[in-house]
């Protein structure tokens, strides 16, 4: 059973310090608890981030790269940022992609006649104005597709219908499998939707073209054409595909990060950042991803200051643009900093949806989990995640960051993703599906209070989480 946020609220406010005789309390979260059981309590009964979140999703809508509808969030967002009272709410210039997908479809025509779902992927190029019909030549794996050459590829639609081995993996041919295709004389490339469950949804995202191949239009089916293709190869039957796809780069054009703070009181260089990426691909409403996300983050550092917190150190929300197709608002962030990047003590990326959170996963500059100086930092997190075990959200694990946060992480910045059960994320992912409807009002607040106590923490805490293990915390 769920405990109601209001109750769990109620009783972190009056939870005692869990101290014993034998055994002295953890350090961070005894020097905490107070203002975290303020801090959590606060978010478990917030309206703030559904508010906005619902707002984003039905007024707005999905928001691509160098659309009206992401310049149209940016300004709300810095409108909003400046009504909260938080500090040095600015906008960061980006330059960012202008892909338009145009309209697209496709259709089976022999040897039955049928509609076939299609999603162009990001990036992709279009078919010439009279569209493409041809064969389709259905293969498993890069491997199947080399092994099958030129020959038997040339002048056809290369659909790659890999088994589902999680998204890490899979997610390799939505990427790679246009140009794989091309180095053979394929025409197009249909690729299996990057998910391990489907209701006939086609789940889009961005390729990669390779330098020096040929580019050809790319789109994902979904899971049951995929299967289906499958099946008819299996059969012997000869399938052929006819495709029309208006896909087409405009260039670069104006956008910008969105960024507010509360300044640190002794340590105000130094900066710990968390947000999500305010961009999301032109379908579905951009609710898991990421828009939960950002009004999480944002929510979470207005909560610190309406509380009147404020650390050592400032505490920063960035709402990133363009993760989904460039990820030129990561890489603009850091870019800003220079040779400064080491003022940043810690970044916090939530970009996994907004189901039930479970705790955080952590990446140093340490090469791996059993480096001292990783288990270190990770004793360090454990301590600050020990405050959320009255929402079961204490897990900590090796292993976090994300896209926009990558630059800094790669630079050796210590690096936090928020981790959730993910049950369904990669059910809605990219898809129309991604709506507000999906998310849970309380697992949302739940992200809030574990962004703003983990947030407050890193930037008051007296040492960096990736001080060395000798480093009094």
């Amino acid at each position: 059973m769920r405990v109601p946020a209001a109750v769990l609220a109620f009783a972190l406010l009056l939870a005692p310090a869990r101290t014993t005789a034998a055994e002295a309390p953890p350090a961070d979260a005894d020097r905490y608890r107070d203002p975290a059981a303020r801090l959590l309590g606060r978010a478990l009964v917030d309206q703030g981030a559904w508010s906005r979140l619902e707002h984003l999703t039905t007024r707005i809508g999905h928001r691509l790269s160098g659309s009206p509808t992401l310049q149209q969030a940016i300004a709300w967002a810095r409108e909003g940022m400046e009504n909260d009272g938080l500090e040095e709410v600015r906008l960061q210039p980006v330059k960012v992609p202008r892909w338009v997908r145009g309209r697209e479809w496709a259709r089976v025509v022999a040897p039955v006649e049928r509609e076939l779902p299609i999603l162009g992927l990001g990036m992709s190029v279009g078919t010439p104005p009279g569209g493409i019909s041809a064969p389709v030549v259905v293969v498993r794996s890069f491997e199947e597709l080399q092994a099958l050459g030129r020959a038997k590829v040339e002048g056809k639609i290369v659909a790659f219908a890999p088994e589902w081995e999680g998204y890490g993996r899979t997610v390799r041919y939505r990427f790679q499998g246009a140009s794989a295709a091309a180095k053979l004389g394929a025409v197009a490339a249909l690729v299996r939707s990057a998910t391990g469950r489907s209701i006939a949804s086609p789940h889009t995202g961005m390729l990669g073209y390779e330098a020096g191949v040929p580019q050809v239009p790319a789109a994902s089916i979904t899971v049951e054409d995929a299967e289906w293709l499958k099946r008819m190869a299996a059969a012997g039957e000869a399938v052929t595909v006819s495709l029309s796809m208006e896909a087409h780069l405009e260039g670069e054009v104006d956008s910008a990060n969105v960024l507010a703070e509360v300044r640190g009181s002794e340590r105000p260089q130094e900066v710990v950042v968390m947000g999500g990426h305010l961009d999301s691909w032109d379908v579905g409403q951009g609710a898991h991803d990421d828009g939960c996300s950002c009004m999480a983050a944002w929510e979470a550092l207005r909560i610190v200051h309406e509380l009147g917190l404020r650390p050592r150190r400032t505490l920063r929300v960035a709402l990133w643009v363009s993760e989904e197709n460039s990820g030129n608002g990561g890489k603009a962030y850091r870019a800003s900093l220079g040779d400064d990047v080491a003022s940043h003590v810690a970044a916090i990326e939530m970009d996994g949806g907004c189901e039930r959170p479970t705790g955080f996963g952590l990446t140093t500059r340490a090469a791996k989990a059993d480096d001292p100086l990783a288990r270190a930092a990770l004793g360090r997190l454990r301590d600050i995640a020990s405050l959320f075990a009255a929402i079961d959200a204490s897990q900590v694990q090796w292993g976090g960051g994300g896209s926009d946060i990558g630059p800094l992480t790669r630079d050796g910045v210590p690096s936090l993703s928020l981790d959730t059960v993910g049950e369904h994320y990669f059910d809605w992912h990219h898809t129309h599906a991604d709506t507000l409807d999906k998310v849970d009002p309380d697992d949302l607040r739940r992200a809030v209070g574990m962004l703003a106590v983990t947030g407050y923490v890193l930037a008051d805490r007296p040492g960096r989480i990736d001080d060395p293990p000798e480093t009094p915390r």
